[in-house]
């Protein structure tokens, strides 16, 4: 339960549609469940605006699906992250509708879509080798409830690709940069634009660049104003922050909801 479904739910109680016991369920539910092998947290929404996410890699399908199954109890959506194709299987088996991001190597089960709120992230890609990453930060920010703008493969080797979309970048309210090798393109972009930017290195390149290392080592020394790193290959922590970064630019999730339901206190 997120917080504007929350205040949806008193103000259902108090118009008489809900009656008191439904919504002491809701609120008295135990914010942990035990499944032995993971402690769900069921109340991660209502701090953080959207649900416990669940990270795939290391866990078997079965326990991917056992810890989506307690979420989506209470859950309106679900994103499952770095997934295999085994984990993707089972999960459009458990699910009726479990979508497969395979690009992003995600999975998102939704039972209604969060409505988009003001403003745009812009995800950028320097290469199409990046694409994984860039495609886990764009699914991320989207099922966050954001409207999402992919530019893909404008990496500095090419800089006229970059600037040809100069226009719909700059009209973003966060963007995120995306590259591997010597991980120049935040630095560009940065320069070029008055909103946050999120740089997210990649484990893309050959031998010097050390899995990343080097990409994330010249993200965080990087002259352009207003960089934010993220850690290599982390492109849910970039569509994550981007989310939260529009949703304080959009009022945040408490007046969004209270727009909704203005009689409240």
């Amino acid at each position: 339960m997120t917080t504007t479904e929350a205040l949806q739910l008193l103000e259902k109680f108090r118009a008489g549609k809900v009656g008191r016991q439904a919504v002491l369920r809701a609120f008295q539910a135990a914010p942990v469940a035990d499944l032995g092998f993971a402690q769900v947290d069921t109340h991660r929404a209502l701090r953080k605006g959207f649900p416990e996410v669940i990270f795939g890699a290391g866990k078997t399908p079965h326990q991917v699906v056992a810890i989506a199954a307690k979420l989506f109890e209470r859950e309106q959506r679900i994103l499952i992250t770095r997934i295999g194709g085994e984990h993707a299987r089972a999960l459009r088996l458990a699910f009726k509708g479990a979508v497969h991001h395979q690009t992003a190597r995600c999975v998102t089960i939704e039972k209604s879509p969060l409505s988009k709120r003001p403003g745009t992230i812009a995800v950028l890609c320097a290469g199409t080798s990046d694409l994984p990453v860039a495609e886990e930060a764009g699914v991320t920010a989207d099922v966050m409830g954001n409207r999402v703008e992919r530019v893909y493969d404008v990496g500095v080797a090419g800089l006229h690709r970059l600037l040809r979309r100069l226009e719909l970048i700059q009209g973003a309210g966060v963007i995120i940069t995306v590259a591997g090798m010597e991980g120049a393109l935040p630095s560009v972009v940065a320069g070029l634009v008055s909103k946050p930017v999120i740089a997210v290195p990649t484990s893309v390149g050959y031998g010097a660049s050390f899995g990343g290392l080097a990409a994330l080592l010249a993200m965080l020394n990087s002259c352009g104003s207003g960089v934010t790193v993220v850690n290599i290959d982390n492109g849910f922590g970039a569509g994550y922050a981007a989310s939260l970064i529009n949703e304080l630019a959009a009022g945040g999730a408490t007046p969004r909801a209270e727009a909704a339901s203005p009689k409240l206190q």
